[in-house]
């Protein structure tokens, strides 16, 4: 029976951290639970594994919670830490596994990737000899990592080249919080992709060098990033006001968890026009960044509504070299409002809801402008969201932009500056002959509505009186889509801009060739043109 006793003692060890009144129930369950690990470790019909049994209920236990406490185990400790620094130890190069091959998708610039002249497209073939073949991705991912400062063999195979075979060395690779900053006529445009260590340092330091080059208004993107470290938002926020400035209060469940934080260094600019880009996935920090610097009217918002996420991790250590990170407090931005939009004290079928109408309230901004809480952050100006085609949706899950890149870039050692580069009707028909004959199949969504009618019409018995209108129907849509890459010419002509551009100019070329066909962009750059419109967003 020694085997089994762990628990309870470990059980009635932690119940010291709890209030009198859980004792019982804490006890109770943790009892229960011992018991029923020991019945399915003894008696269940198959072998077991210890460890993956307390695992699925460990991850059981906290999915009941919110998507953001988990458990890490020491596997995960580098993975988690990625997380956190942004830092690993590797060869710079996101991997794409397509059927039963795995490519170089994305060498970072200046990494032991690009720099030994490994490029996006090349298939890898084999690592320190060992062949990839049906191997995963995350395999070949953990064969790619590893100590700092080691050497790596990779081949790879490269179209109208054949095989490469290159000795890397590993490094330390920090993803960078600022991937891209520049001048834009005379506005200057920061892409912050995160909140790791030096977040606000990175963007501080771009923000001096772009008004050095002579930009007079800035726009900060934040679209998609998903958040990060607390400090750096605060950081950020600091860059545009002033020392002093309350940014963030966090309320959580006992003292310690309950603070204010203030800026604490000298901004770089308090004057200079600002718009800040959002969309759905700006979460967390970016949500800080974006709603503080809207509650103190210091910078126009441009976009979409953001995510909503309004709660704060912790990270804790804990034994043989695990760690969790749980939720121990919420923010409330100056105004006093709570972004979080889902309630996960309360869920239906498993899933949160949405915080309730009821709970919600009005806050004012520094000018006076109502803002409201329970809601994420609401642009100033809302830009309405680019749905992409099912066209373009397939083309992409079948990798055929990718491919076709793959081609262009073995014919071509060269191509126009990001801001330049175009694809021509000539290069597009040569795409639209590339995928002729492959199979990226895909349904509309008013095919989805033709086939529901259908279904609706022989339910409620009409489906005779509208049969041949149906087939007319169906076969207008059949004939539309054979004309599907012409109606979306001007979509399908941009995505395979950034798939080639990304070939040459990595990063930085990706984010700059899609300016063209940016709406929020152009958007915050009308904004900006005229300083009286500017300020009047700000205004009561």
């Amino acid at each position: 029976m020694k085997k089994y006793i762990l628990i309870p003692i470990i059980g009635a060890f932690f119940l010291l951290s709890f209030k009198a009144g859980d004792y019982f129930e804490i006890s109770k369950n943790l009892e229960i639970f011992a018991e029923v690990y020991k019945e399915v470790n003894t008696t269940y019909v198959d072998e077991v594994k210890p460890g993956e049994l307390i695992r699925a209920a460990i991850d059981g236990m906290l999915k009941s919670l919110d998507p953001y406490t988990n458990f890490y185990s020491e596997a995960q400790a580098e993975d988690y830490k990625f997380q956190v620094t942004g830092t690993y130890s590797g060869i710079g190069a996101s991997i794409r596994r397509i059927e039963n091959r795995v490519y170089i998708d994305s060498p970072l610039e200046g990494k032991p990737c690009q720099k030994a002249g490994l490029m996006a497209g090349d298939e890898i073939i084999t690592i320190d000899g060992i062949s990839i073949k049906d191997k995963t991705k995350s395999e070949v991912h953990d064969l790619l990592t590893g100590q700092s400062g080691s050497t790596i063999s990779v081949e790879v195979d490269r179209l109208s080249v054949g095989r490469i075979k290159k000795d890397l060395i590993r490094e330390s690779i920090i993803q960078k919080n600022v991937p891209y900053y520049g001048v834009i006529d005379d506005i200057g445009f920061i892409k912050l992709v995160s909140f790791t260590p030096k977040a606000g340092k990175e963007v501080r330091d771009a923000v001096t060098l772009l008004k050095n080059q002579g930009a007079q208004k800035l726009v900060l993107d934040l679209r998609n990033n998903g958040g990060g470290l607390l400090n750096e938002a605060i950081d950020i926020v600091n860059i545009f006001v002033p020392r002093g400035q309350l940014i963030v209060e966090t309320r959580g469940k006992y003292p310690e968890d309950n603070r204010s934080f203030k800026t604490l260094n000298a901004p770089v600019d308090i004057e200079i026009p600002l718009v800040v880009m959002i969309n759905g996935n700006s979460a967390s920090a970016s949500e800080i960044v974006a709603g503080s610097l809207q509650d103190l009217d210091r910078a126009v918002v441009v976009g979409r509504n953001s995510f909503g996420k309004g709660l704060v991790q912790t990270t804790k250590g804990l034994s043989y070299n695990t760690s969790m990170k749980i939720t121990t407090s919420k923010y409330y931005i100056p105004s006093g409002r709570l972004i979080q939009r889902l309630d996960y004290s309360n869920k239906i079928k498993g899933k949160a809801v949405a915080v309730s109408d009821s709970s919600k309230r009005l806050f004012k901004t520094k000018n006076g402008r109502e803002v409201i809480d329970g809601e994420g952050i609401h642009p100033d100006v809302k830009v309405k969201a680019r749905r992409i085609s099912e066209l373009s949706q397939s083309l992409i899950k079948n990798h055929l932009f990718f491919k076709y890149a793959n081609i262009f870039r073995s014919k071509n050692d060269t191509i126009d500056l990001p801001l330049e580069f175009n694809v021509s009707d000539y290069l597009f028909n040569e795409f639209r002959d590339f995928i002729k004959d492959k199979d990226y199949n895909y349904i509309t969504r008013t095919e989805k509505d033709i086939k529901q009618l259908e279904s609706q019409a022989k339910e409620d018995k009409y489906h005779k009186f509208l049969s041949a209108e149906l087939t007319n129907l169906k076969s207008a849509m059949d004939s539309i889509k054979m004309n599907d890459t012409e109606n979306h010419k001007s979509e399908l002509k941009e995505l395979l801009e950034q798939e080639i551009v990304r070939r040459y100019f990595y990063q930085r070329g990706e984010i700059e060739v899609g300016f063209d066909d940016d709406a929020d962009w152009h958007t915050s750059k009308e904004i900006l043109s005229d300083l009286s419109v500017y300020n009047q967003h700000l205004a009561l």
